[in-house]
């Protein structure tokens, strides 16, 4: 990385220039003590009371004191992804929204606030995109207010990584106390090539509704109410699939597909430990790929959490490839 006017490093960013995507050098340890040189590259979020920080594609924040810094340029946006289908960050964020449907929701602005008895964080969320309709603080405010009234946490998702992602507003929560408890990645890919794998889909069964097996092998089976197989059920096209257990056990294999026009989402994919290394996870992701190819889908979507790396190689293998990271923030939960 090189940063040279004339030979010299300089640093050419300044306060003005928050919200745009830099890289920066600074020293980290003493100069005389043969300090080492360290990189950061991301957007600038804040430079306030002589801290820069940067926050990374991951959604990691990078607190750096002024006088470290050595060098630092603007640089161009991140360019666009080489695998997978072209796609911007608010088209998934709104086609991965409709994959897992509220009970209720309500419009704050731009903004949609979300709620289903507390089933999964996505539809128990405010979705912050575009204008609240009033200033920041009065939004969280309202966003908070409408949780508490639902006797629900007060949760935000938002996203890093990709062009028009919420760095800014990531960095915005953290400094009036919204924590963020989860991340994950939102992965895109082909469609046919899914398709196309030598699977054993035969022993695959699709379905327009999931049974008691089905659920049982859900791993949020724990989970009980109308407001499950209301969320589970809604979509524009939804398949569930599951390849049978024995007697009365749980399903050894199961997934959920939204078909949403172009884009396929795949989820609730799990396998019963005993039956794993039989590629039945690969089965059931080809049985529902070619049941969306069908309806006219040629993209596929996921989300994995990050600590989650035997689901992350699995999808890699599927040739899916990392669009951009997004992260659940709680007001009001201990770091």
């Amino acid at each position: 990385m090189e940063f040279t006017a004339g030979g010299q490093l300089e640093v050419r960013i300044t306060p003005a220039d928050v919200g745009k995507r830099v890289s920066v050098r600074r020293l980290t340890g003493s100069s005389d003590a043969g300090g080492k040189f360290t990189d950061t590259v991301g957007v600038l979020t804040s430079w306030d009371d002589g801290v820069v920080l940067i926050t990374r594609r991951g959604g990691e924040s990078v607190r750096i004191p002024e006088r470290t810094l050595v060098a630092g340029k603007v640089v161009p946006a991140a360019p666009a992804r080489r695998r997978g289908p072209a796609a911007s960050f608010e088209e998934l964020a709104r086609v991965s929204a409709r994959a897992w449907r509220p009970v209720e929701s309500e419009a704050l602005g731009e903004w949609r606030l979300r709620a289903a008895a507390g089933f999964t964080r996505r539809a128990n969320s405010a979705l912050p995109l575009g204008d609240p309709g009033r200033p920041l603080d009065e939004a969280l405010s309202a966003v908070r207010a409408w949780y508490a009234a639902r006797d629900l946490p007060a949760y935000l998702q938002t996203a890093t990584g990709a062009e028009g992602t919420q760095e800014l507003l990531c960095a915005d929560l953290e400094e009036r106390g919204w924590v963020r408890e989860v991340t994950a990645r939102l992965y895109v890919g082909g469609l046919a090539p899914l398709g196309d794998l030598d699977a054993a889909v035969d022993r695959v069964r699709l379905s327009r509704s999931f049974d008691e097996a089905w659920l049982r092998r859900y791993n949020r089976a724990a989970v009980t109410g109308p407001h499950v197989r209301e969320v589970l059920a809604g979509g524009p096209s939804v398949w569930f699939a599951s390849v049978p257990g024995s007697g009365d056990s749980p399903a050894a294999a199961i997934g959920r597909c939204v078909v949403d026009g172009r884009w396929a989402g795949f989820m609730a994919v799990e396998v019963d430990p005993g039956h794993r290394r039989q590629g039945l996870a690969t089965a059931v992701m080809t049985a529902l790929a070619r049941q969306a190819l069908a309806e006219g889908a040629s993209a596929a979507w996921l989300q994995v959490e990050d600590d989650n790396d035997g689901a992350r190689a699995l999808y890699g293998g599927m040739g899916f490839a990392a669009h951009h990271a997004y992260h659940h923030y709680r007001y009001g939960a201990t770091a």
